[in-house]
């Protein structure tokens, strides 16, 4: 039985290892199609060099890199409502199972848990959302008067209804309004809820390769080293515990298996088994919780530099040739620098550095020179 054990996460450590090594290309393809899909933000797009298309942009760029920084499904759909929430006042999620929605978690109606369990009447722009699986502008005229009554309509009437979809179907309702005049942006919300959805098909994916793996690795015999391993972490469904109490008995529908990415199986098999099993852990001494601290920053930090390199591709060969990289990209790199710090500079991760080290190992190609004479050593 303890061999069985470790073997499965000898396993599961060299997936992860594998598949750690397509999330940067994973992550920057899917911001190109979610940007190619929305007309209103390719005009954005093509301002980006000149005043306030930049600053949208960027901040578009950072809300997705918050959202794509969750290691669970649960933290992925919170970072959507803390993003959403910048393009729209009041924002709430409801989860939609046996064609009934529930809340489930808000951002603008006093505290975050104030929707929970809000059994919301579909009709008007939520049942057209749902559907027809599109955004659905509307009227609070034509929203559930129980949930007006209760919590109270945007200043300027006007409000938005976005389908979550999930392998073809709305798994999610994402409810958006200005409140008292607040923003709302459709386009910059419908971005985030496109780049939600297929981020969450990307973990689940992430989840079943391992599964697969492991359950075919485990009916072949392989050797044991005595090298200890640490475990993948697992995702869950994160509406598991909310089924929407107005309905007498909710139809618990299976986690979607991802079809946004293709990754193969076979692929990752090989990668798997081409990965060194005594390979050195270089946090093997420290604690799982913080050798799991050390990889999502490490991730995030190459999330957020792939990005700057995406949105940057000019740049980034004039500066390379010219060495004065960093001049170039001052203001995308020390931006994304604080998001990083705030993010993970005051914990278990902050000694590692990792934002600076990717900077170095992706924008200059790991020759410090590139970078020019002002960048901070």
């Amino acid at each position: 039985m303890a061999d069985s054990k470790q073997l499965q996460q000898i396993v599961e450590r060299a997936v992860a290892q594998a598949l750690d090594r397509q999330l940067p290309k994973l992550q920057a393809d899917l911001v190109k199609s979610v940007l190619a899909e929305l007309p209103a933000l390719a005009g954005s797009a093509a301002a980006a060099e000149s005043g306030a298309g930049s600053a949208v942009q960027s901040g578009l760029v950072q809300a997705i890199a918050s959202i794509h920084a969750g290691a669970t499904q649960k933290e992925i759909l919170r970072a959507l409502l803390d993003a959403g929430s910048a393009y729209g006042a009041r924002v709430a999620l409801f989860v939609v199972k046996a064609g009934a929605a529930s809340g489930w978690q808000g951002r603008g109606f006093g505290e975050d848990e104030a929707i929970k369990d809000f059994p919301l009447d579909m009709s008007g722009p939520v049942a057209y959302s749902y559907q027809n699986r599109v955004v659905s502008p509307g009227n609070v005229a034509e929203m559930d008067a129980r949930f007006v009554q209760r919590f109270g309509g945007p200043e300027n009437e006007q409000l938005l209804v976005l389908p979550l979809v999930l392998k073809d179907k709305v798994a999610a309702l994402l409810y958006a309004d200005g409140g008292h005049g607040g923003v709302l942006d459709a386009a910059s919300l419908e971005l985030l809820v496109m780049g939600t959805s297929a981020w969450l098909e990307v973990t689940s994916l992430r989840k079943q390769a391992q599964k697969d793996i492991v359950d075919s690795a485990a009916a072949m015999p392989m050797p044991v080293p005595a090298a200890p391993a640490q475990a993948a972490s697992s995702f869950s469904d994160p509406f598991a515990g909310t089924t929407p109490k107005h309905v007498a008995k909710a139809v618990q529908e299976p986690e979607p298996a991802a079809e946004v990415v293709e990754v193969s199986a076979h692929a990752a098999t090989a990668s798997a088994a081409s990965a060194p099993a005594t390979a050195a852990d270089p946090f093997a001494g420290i604690s799982a919780e913080d050798a799991d601290t050390h990889r999502k920053a490490q991730r995030f930090a190459r999330l957020l530099v792939d990005e700057i390199k995406l949105y940057n591709q000019a740049k980034v060969a004039e500066g390379r040739r010219h060495k004065d990289l960093y001049d170039r990209l001052k203001e995308d790199i020390e931006k994304s620098r604080s998001t990083y710090q705030k993010r993970y500079g005051t914990t278990a991760a902050a000694s590692g550095d990792y934002f600076q080290k990717e900077v170095v190992r992706n924008l200059a190609e790991e020759d410090l020179a590139i970078m020019g004479a002002n960048f901070r050593k």
